[in-house]
């Protein structure tokens, strides 16, 4: 028996497919990357102006750094993709750049003056959690394929707002991204009962994971260009490359990933539920 609405039905469900595959033919490709960086600093108000500025400022210097230049022309592509945003509590997140791709050292000159272009931000709390969630919606907004997707997260004290730590990193490296670390023991800003006077100990168990994770550990504000050119290069140079092998020959420490069962990653949070009272600034 003829069924016109049957007729109907398999038309519009056969040019739904159609349309579904045209419109998916005219969405752009994602650009080929060798990394999809994303660099999440620190600017909780346990850091002092002049601590932000130095962060900054050295961020700038390394992405312009000639063996950073050089650890990404020896990719299979040459290029990576980067933004760069600072965090603070659960809810303060500022994107500094979106993502920019990398490729010459025009592209890296043009990143240190947006990264010079405005006074850092600061807020209060200290989200580690936040800023590893943010980092990832930035990855689902990216036009890029990176090889790589790292983020590369620095900061000065534990988690204590928003959700544990331990089970967003492991969320993230469930989905293939590598989290490295810079912790700042560096003591300098204003002065906090939520200090952890292990920080690296904290950032190896339960920040960073993944695929190759480390971090370098910052003791003295003086370090801080030295470790996050060694960090970038690491983290962008091919396996065996020369800028890679000289890299990790260097002096600075580099930390990998440990697992302590006896480790509190909710320090941060006990800390701010016990001393608050004294004095609410991060």
């Amino acid at each position: 028996m003829f069924c016109p609405a049957c007729v109907r039905h398999a038309f519009s469900g056969s040019a739904a497919l159609v349309l579904a595959v045209f419109f998916a033919s005219q969405s752009p490709a994602a650009e080929p990357v060798d990394v999809e960086l994303v660099l999440a600093a620190d600017v909780s108000l346990s850091m002092s102006p002049g601590e932000l500025e130095i962060q900054r400022h050295g961020y700038a210097a390394a992405l312009t750094h000639e063996d950073v230049l050089q650890a990404i022309a020896q990719g299979a592509y040459g290029r990576i993709a980067v933004t760069f945003f600072e965090w603070a509590g659960y809810s303060s997140q500022y994107i500094t750049v979106p993502w920019t791709v990398i490729a010459t050292r025009e592209d890296a000159e043009r990143v240190a003056r947006q990264l010079s272009a405005n006074p850092p931000n600061s807020a209060r709390r200290t989200s580690i959690s936040g800023a590893l969630e943010f980092g990832f919606d930035l990855f689902a907004e990216s036009a890029y394929a990176g090889n790589k997707r790292v983020i590369d997260i620095s900061g000065d004290g534990p988690n204590n707002q928003g959700p544990p730590v331990a089970g967003i990193r492991d969320r993230l490296i469930a989905q293939g991204i590598t989290i490295n670390g810079l912790p700042l023991m560096t003591n300098g800003g204003l002065a906090s009962a939520y200090d952890v006077p292990d920080l690296d100990h904290y950032y190896a168990n339960c920040v960073i994971g993944g695929p190759g994770a480390f971090m370098v550990p910052v003791n003295d504000w003086s370090q801080f260009p030295e470790a996050i050119r060694r960090k970038l290069v690491m983290e962008l140079a091919q396996k065996d490359s020369p800028a890679g092998n000289k890299a990790s020959g260097e002096g600075m420490p580099v930390v990998l990933a440990a697992a302590a069962p006896a480790y509190d990653c909710l320090i941060g949070e006990k800390l701010w539920r016990d001393r608050s009272w004294i004095w609410e600034s991060r």
